[in-house]
């Protein structure tokens, strides 16, 4: 996607998954985050995945990303449907590089979102693009933060939380 040399974007949002397994990929733009947009895009992941009992979901601590924003958006029976789907998994505050979708944030920005970009439309066509090219090459996240060092790395943590679990440090 070539770099237009005026920016009028000031921001919008990107909500995107990735399914780790098979490197299956989905992404929305918004031009702003909020709840709704949240309730919009965990309704068209479950659209994706109509057999799943259940949906696990790692995400960031964004006041946006909680269940409450279906109940704020949708009559309470479905509301309370859509939030059954879900197995939401948070990571800690100021450790956004334990969500594999950074990494996947990290790649597009590489290849599109380093440019100016004219407008959202424009933006929404170079981010799904590239999704979908993504998605269709099944590339996976390489993952190699094992139990073992995510125990070393968070030990300080744990051993805030309870003394014995110093014994989770590297030896």
């Amino acid at each position: 996607m070539p770099c237009p040399t005026t920016r009028f974007i000031q921001s919008c949002a990107l909500l995107a998954a990735i399914e780790s397994l098979t490197g299956k990929r989905f992404a929305q733009v918004h031009p702003q985050r909020t709840k709704q947009e949240y309730t919009l895009f965990c309704q068209a992941l479950v659209s994706m995945f109509p057999d799943a009992i259940k949906i696990r979901l790692v995400q960031d601590n964004l006041s946006t990303h909680e269940a409450s924003a279906f109940y704020e958006n949708l009559p309470a029976d479905e509301a309370l449907a859509l939030a059954e789907r879900f197995d939401f998994h948070f990571t800690a505050k100021s450790a956004s590089w334990l969500n594999m979708i950074e990494i996947e944030f990290s790649a597009l920005a590489r290849q599109c979102l380093h440019c100016r970009i004219l407008t959202i439309a424009q933006l929404e066509r170079g981010i799904l693009a590239l999704v979908e090219e993504r998605s269709s090459k099944h590339i996976k996240i390489d993952w190699q933060f094992s139990i073992q060092s995510a125990r070393s790395k968070l030990n300080s943590h744990y051993a805030a939380v309870h003394h014995d679990n110093i014994k989770f440090s590297e030896s």
